[in-house]
């Protein structure tokens, strides 16, 4: 799907910045809950957290962290398995409701070539992949060049809304992400701008080019 093809979707834009995890999920469900009442357009919130831990239901026991590393793991509702979130990471959390006929596998091939516009535009090829049947979802966003995985995304819908979303690694530290097995895959090899180029986009550059990717702006 190129730039061309994807179908015009504009949200509303929140940003923050630091937000602890679990009172961000605590305000995500109320987003959500507003967005299935149509109290709320469809939205963007665009933040990052503390160092933590993310699990999903299919998370094995020993793709965990030692809890000597000293950073919290908190089980999440979406999608996916185990993930990394710490400063210099940008989190998007996307509140949609989906259109007529579209599940939520279909919105997620939304996000990620979204998110692969995005970096293209921040000067890093990018790609989506499919999943070669049997093996762990391939969901996220990987650089072309290096083969590296810089987004993780996990989302799911309950009464035709989205919740989650993406994490894109900017310039946080990556030893974290060596302390467990990321996405259900050991050998992945997770990356961000900063290791991918020369120079790379401070932040608050990197929420804007994602934020127009997803055609979000702020209500007026």
């Amino acid at each position: 799907m190129s730039e061309r093809t994807l179908r015009a979707r504009p949200l509303a834009l929140v940003q923050d910045e630091l937000v602890d995890y679990e009172r961000a999920m605590e305000r995500m469900s109320e987003l959500v809950e507003a967005r299935q009442r149509d109290d709320l357009p469809d939205t963007l919130w665009l933040l990052s957290h503390p160092q933590v831990f993310t699990v999903g239901k299919r998370t094995a026991a020993e793709h965990l962290p030692d809890p000597s590393y000293g950073i919290p793991v908190v089980p999440t509702g979406r999608g996916g398995q185990l993930t990394y979130h710490g400063p210099g990471q940008l989190v998007g959390y996307l509140i949609v409701k989906l259109r007529d006929g579209e599940g939520v596998v279909d919105y997620v091939r939304e996000v990620e070539n979204r998110l692969v516009e995005a970096l293209e535009k921040l000067g890093l090829a990018a790609e989506r992949r499919e999943t070669p049947p049997g093996s762990e979802l391939l969901t996220g966003v990987w650089t072309r060049e290096t083969g590296r995985k810089i987004v993780s995304i996990g989302m799911r819908a309950g009464r035709g809304v989205t919740s989650h979303g993406f994490a894109l690694n900017v310039d946080g530290d990556l030893e974290p992400w060596h302390y467990a097995v990321p996405c259900g895959m050991p050998e992945v090899d997770m990356t961000s701008l900063a290791r991918e180029l020369a120079e790379p986009p401070v932040l608050a550059h990197v929420r804007r080019v994602v934020a127009e990717a997803f055609e979000a702006a702020a209500p007026r």
